[in-house]
């Protein structure tokens, strides 16, 4: 089994999601890729190579080709994973940025999704995810939690079926605290697997 982990906050010490990441990683026991988002930001295209990449068309440009390529590398990280690990810090109530561009390349039709007559069919090869949600304050699964939400629809956008979401806002109190309930989440979630 090889999972791939993302990491996104831009905190790169101390960093709940970042630390509940490593010990999912570590307690999952298998190969891991790491991808970290915040310490290698992911391209951000102009609209012209955005609009080109939306439309699958190729031009002599050196940023579309390194946008396509950056794709393709990101897409196959993907495919040859069974376990994604998604370490999030909630922002402005959303995903950082950084994880933003990282879903725009990877969600690609005919990639990691097709539409078919009966609806959008993921073709990631994702069998389970775990998306650990860090916030300031704004509780996890809240009506102002639009990051949490947003990252099971993409992961079941791409075809995974089995999800599962770790809380580490800060709703919960102190650092040590936060950390502690989420290896207990970690914990529990893993011994009934």
């Amino acid at each position: 089994m090889t999972i791939l982990h993302i990491d996104s906050s831009a905190q790169l010490d101390n960093s709940n999601s970042r630390q509940l990441g490593q010990y999912l990683v570590q307690k999952l026991a298998q190969t891991a890729v790491h991808r970290d988002l915040a310490q290698k930001p992911p391209l951000v295209p102009s609209a012209e190579d955005l609009m080109d990449f939306k439309d699958g068309k190729t031009a002599p440009r050196d940023s579309l080709e390194a946008y396509y390529q950056q794709s393709e590398e990101f897409i196959l990280e993907l495919k040859a994973a069974d376990v994604l690990v998604i370490g999030a810090g909630m922002y402005n109530f959303s995903v950082p940025a950084y994880l933003k561009l990282w879903i725009d390349a990877i969600c690609r039709a005919g990639e990691t999704f097709r539409y078919t007559s009966e609806g959008p069919e993921g073709l990631s090869g994702i069998k389970t995810a775990y998306i650990i949600t860090a916030t300031g304050g704004t509780p996890v699964g809240s009506p102002y939690d639009f990051c949490s939400g947003y990252l099971e629809q993409v992961c079941r956008f791409i075809g995974v079926k089995d999800i599962h979401h770790i809380d580490a806002s800060g709703s919960k109190g102190s650092q040590d605290a936060i950390l502690a309930a989420g290896r207990e989440d970690i914990d529990q979630l893993l011994s009934k697997q």
